[in-house]
């Protein structure tokens, strides 16, 4: 049996990825630059979410072996990398 977090995480990454797919497909049908950069930056929007969420079914998953310390330094590391992607 699969345990729940996981198979949450599992859907939430194939959800990302149809996401991705049908974007690539509607930039080849729209076969406009600026269509296709408009598109891209919507997706700039997913990828962060996704990445929180399933950090955070991750983080639930795992309470009960994991240290609280190592679940700050976890979420600080998520941070980081999303104000990194800010950043000029």
């Amino acid at each position: 049996m699969i345990e729940r977090a996981l198979l949450m995480i599992i859907l939430l990454r194939i959800f990302s990825g149809s996401v991705d797919i049908t974007a690539a497909l509607l930039m080849y049908k729209f076969n406009d630059l600026e269509k296709a950069f408009y598109i891209n930056t919507l997706l700039a929007l997913v990828g962060p979410c996704v990445l929180i969420i399933t950090t955070a079914f991750a983080l639930i998953g795992l309470s009960e072996k994991i240290s609280l310390t190592r679940m700050i330094c976890l979420f600080a590391g998520i941070t980081l990398i999303l104000i990194s992607l800010k950043s000029n």
